[in-house]
């Protein structure tokens, strides 16, 4: 069972729906600090939590292309036709997936901040990712016991952020740090199968999306550094990269607004 949000107005009077793809660890629920630029652009939002967080039924062992799947049936329980996707961080690479496997259904794809498939060719996939985010994926590589070790005896690490993350996490993207410590209360399942499912075959090859796809990220990010983003636009057939000087891993959504308005021309 998926737990399904929908942020379209009443009436449904947009001219584009967006499904988000949400972050590790976070919930679905629609990021309240894009909501009024998605009104502005005529934006539905819709979403859900990733099976094993808020309300969505733990499914151990999914790949991140299974995010296909849910997304199609989201969208079909809500009788959208077609859509486009967004997703930040870990929500990267699912709505990759979505664009991949959904050629019919997808009308553009936005990556900000998200992962290379892990041991991809021409990438060393942990360098410049700090310490504690290797560590975690470095264990989540050896498997479910040791992630789960490392994940209940390690504490978080401030420094994984820079401050320009800091600053958006105290002001316009402190929605983040509360989704994000609602996305644990009930237990780290959701959290353990994300992780799992980065280090693991995807499920789908990049370079099969055909629809336009927008890469956005930050040139100093610390969890997944700006090489896996050059992958992905090298990757991706005709996909934009775009690099946000000085931005980390946070910050980089402050030009989120601007992927909404890429999102909204090519819907």
């Amino acid at each position: 069972m998926l737990h399904v949000y929908d942020a379209r107005p009443e009436g449904n009077d947009t001219t584009l729906t967006v499904l988000w793809h949400h972050g590790t660890p976070n919930t679905g629920e629609p990021p309240e600090p894009l909501l009024p630029a998605a009104a502005r652009h005529g934006i539905g939002w819709v979403s859900y939590d990733r099976p094993g967080y808020g309300g969505s039924t733990p499914r151990p062992g999914r790949d991140i292309a299974s995010a296909a799947a849910d997304a199609a049936a989201v969208a079909d329980a809500l009788e959208l036709r077609r859509f486009a996707v967004l997703g930040h961080s870990g929500g990267g690479p699912h709505a990759l997936a979505c664009a991949a496997l959904l050629p019919d259904r997808v009308t553009g794809a936005v990556s900000v901040a998200g992962l290379a498939p892990f041991r991809a060719d021409g990438i060393d996939w942990f360098a410049g990712m700090g310490p504690a985010g290797a560590a975690e994926l470095r264990a989540a590589a050896e498997g479910r016991a040791a992630l789960e070790k490392r994940l209940t005896t390690s504490e978080w690490d401030p420094d994984q952020f820079t401050p320009a993350d800091h600053a958006a996490l105290d002001q316009q993207w402190s929605w983040l740090g509360e989704i994000a410590a609602k996305a644990s209360e009930d237990g780290l399942d959701g959290m353990i199968d994300d992780d799992l499912a980065y280090v693991a075959p995807w499920g789908f090859d990049p370079a099969r999306i055909s629809c336009p796809v927008l890469v956005l990220h930050g040139t100093r990010d610390r969890i997944s550094p700006p090489a896996h983003a050059g992958w992905l636009a090298g990757r991706i057939p005709g996909a934009e990269l775009r690099l946000a000087p000085d931005d980390g891993h946070i910050s980089v959504l402050h030009s989120a607004p601007e992927a909404l308005a890429w999102l909204a021309a090519r819907g």
